[in-house]
């Protein structure tokens, strides 16, 4: 989950080094390094924290007048945040530089094994155990540095995507992925190395996507060699045009990436079914579903599988398509399904879900699926990601760069693909009305006004945020469609403002959570009049009867609910099965401001990255 960036060409190496790897922090922030080689010496600078730190640091360390460079913002997994555990890692000849995004599960026994050769190690990582195992093969068998990391990659366990550099060939930086992304911009007489294409987006628009056990020795004045790590054999280069902008990843006058992000909601939601949805025709057209048609019509059954918010937009998805198609389906996580010997057959249909496209346990999960013969379908935002390369056929949310590391936009545009999907289905099979097809697709095109609408109760929001921004605990309830949202607005208040929440079934509340409930714990209960209403109001009584502090979204014009809560927020009016892109809205903007109000880093919350590319 960490980010790496380098850079070889003809511009300054430093400053594009250090803008990359903020707009690459969403993926790590414990810790940041440098290299940079100006001809003659290899100057590091690391340091614990973010890399505002690092810049510090290495103004004073390192002059940054070099044309090389390899930069690396750390989520820690072997050896706790701090200076010597941060990357970049030198062999220790101080010869080869490497950053690393991943793990090597067998460093172990690789590095007992150096330590008997009489390799010494500073850190506690498995990296630094990588660049001397590549050094000690390139020693051994008096390789060049390309081979000497190829042969070395053969020999280790994990995931990686890795950037080394020898001072001995000072015009090449080596790189590899396995299982973590790595792109390569291609400029002139100019390659960018990044996890994704933000750190190099306004120099070139053309990238290259390496492929699980692929390497390129990326070199000033020759061609792109990209090289099948096993085997040796040549693969041809494949450049795609960028699709995003700059404009994309910059905040844009709000405090936040997270705040920007909820409030794109409105615009990513049309741009997501934009060309898809014909209200006025009553067509739905996903190229994805229209190829792959009698895959879904004669399946058996549907599994999702996905982590964290993706996968409670997987559970709104099952009540969904379960209405609408009639078929069964079955929300996994990821990484239980991939560990679990599940039962999978020809005739499944896996839909696997990811805001990245990166997500380990959901790639993992695709290829266990792919092997027991099933159709894999991937729904994911990033253009060229390694889930969209993976799964057989797929669509893609157009949500746009979400740079904050708590997901909203990515939750409703992936909601609007999996209804689009449901309803094609369901007019394919005829389970649904015509009447009924026409009116979902005619209300779907109306959403982003009403998520616009919904994005106005932003003071509310802030006003009740006043209130519980000290709690310690809260319970999220919902009943139906609005189970998984009482599920994601607990997520959303834990990931950054570190108050423990829950969200239940509204009728479970009695079988357990009730216990919990007294003067001091706030209980937010979505309650739109669409649905299960009249239960839901029974939820509320009992929690009015135990003195919670009760805080209702409700449907605007409610006045059943305004009389039990002590504070209403409303959204408008829209059928049940597309409520949860409305209902959503409150809390994202509630655990915003309460994590504001708390003095926590929103978009960068501790402990937490944007793309979980280990297990």
């Amino acid at each position: 989950m960490c980010g790496i960036v380098g850079y070889i060409g003809h511009r300054e190496a430093y400053p594009i080094v250090i803008k990359g790897l903020k707009r690459l922090e969403y993926r790590g922030y414990d810790s940041a390094g440098v290299m940079l080689f100006d001809g003659e010496n290899l100057k590091l600078s690391k340091t614990k924290g973010k890399v505002s730190d690092l810049e510090e640091k290495s103004s004073k360390e390192i002059t940054t007048d070099a044309n090389i460079g390899m930069g690396h913002t750390r989520w820690a997994t072997h050896g706790v945040p701090n200076d010597v555990n941060s990357h970049p890692h030198l062999s220790n000849s101080g010869e080869l530089a490497i950053i690393h995004n991943g793990i090597i599960e067998n460093y172990q026994p690789l590095k007992t094994e150096l330590i008997k050769r009489g390799y010494v190690f500073n850190s506690d990582t498995d990296t630094e155990v990588l660049v001397n195992l590549i050094e000690e093969v390139q020693k051994k068998d008096n390789l060049k540095l390309g081979k000497a990391v190829q042969v070395a990659l053969n020999q280790v366990v994990g995931a990686y995507a890795i950037c080394v550099f020898d001072k001995k060939k000072p015009n090449e930086i080596v790189v590899a992925r396995l299982g973590s992304p790595l792109a390569i911009g291609v400029g002139e007489n100019e390659f960018f190395i990044a996890s994704d294409a933000s750190p190099f987006i306004e120099y070139t628009s053309n990238a290259i996507y390496l492929e699980d056990e692929e390497m390129a020795i990326v070199r000033l004045g020759k061609g792109l060699k990209i090289r099948k790590i096993k085997d040796d054999s040549l693969v041809d280069p494949y450049v795609q045009e960028l699709q995003m902008n700059l404009e994309q990843i910059e905040k844009g006058g709000y405090d936040h990436f997270m705040l920007k992000e909820i409030y794109e909601q409105p615009s990513v939601i049309k741009d997501t079914y934009r060309g898809r949805l014909l209200a006025n025709k009553g067509i739905i057209q996903m190229a994805g579903i229209e190829d792959n048609l009698e895959r879904f019509l004669n399946a058996d059954r549907i599994l999702i599988v996905a982590c964290g918010t993706s996968w409670h937009a997987g559970l709104v998805a099952e009540y969904v398509i379960e209405e609408f198609t009639r078929i069964p389906v079955e929300v996994e996580y990821a990484s239980e399904f991939r560990y679990r010997n599940p039962i999978i057959g020809p005739k499944d249909v896996v839909i696997a879900i990811s805001q990245s496209g990166e997500t380990a346990d959901t790639l993992a999960a695709i290829k266990l699926a792919k092997e027991n013969g099933a159709f894999v379908f991937g729904v994911c935002n990033v253009v060229g990601s390694s889930i969209s390369r993976e799964t057989h056929a797929g669509a893609y949310t157009h949500a746009g760069p979400e740079i904050g590391v708590a997901s909203t936009k990515a939750f409703t545009t992936q909601i609007t693909v999996l209804t689009m999907i449901a309803l094609r289905i369901a007019k394919a099979k005829g389970t649904l009305s015509n009447s009924d097809f026409h009116r979902y697709l005619q209300e779907l095109e109306i959403i982003p006004e009403k998520v616009q609408e919904a994005l106005a109760t932003n003071d509310v929001a802030k006003e009740i945020a006043a209130k519980f921004k000290d709690a310690s605990n809260c319970l999220y309830l919902g009943r139906g469609y609005n189970f998984p949202v009482a599920l994601e607005g607990a997520l959303k208040l834990k990931e950054i403002s570190y108050i423990h929440a829950e969200g239940y079934p509204a009728a479970e509340m009695k079988h357990g959570p009730i216990a919990l409930i007294d003067e001091h714990m706030p209980v937010i209960v979505i309650a739109p009049k669409q649905g299960h209403y009249d239960k839901v109001v029974s939820n509320i009584q009992e929690i009015k009867s135990r003195s919670g502090k009760i805080i209702a979204v409700v449907t605007k014009g409610d006045t059943q609910v305004r009389e039990l809560a002590d504070y209403v927020i409303e959204i408008p009016d829209t059928v049940d099965a597309l409520s949860p892109l409305l209902t959503t809205i409150p809390l994202q903007l509630l655990s915003y401001h309460i994590a504001v109000m708390r003095e926590c880093n929103v978009d960068q919350p501790r402990n937490l990255a944007k793309s979980v590319t280990v297990e």
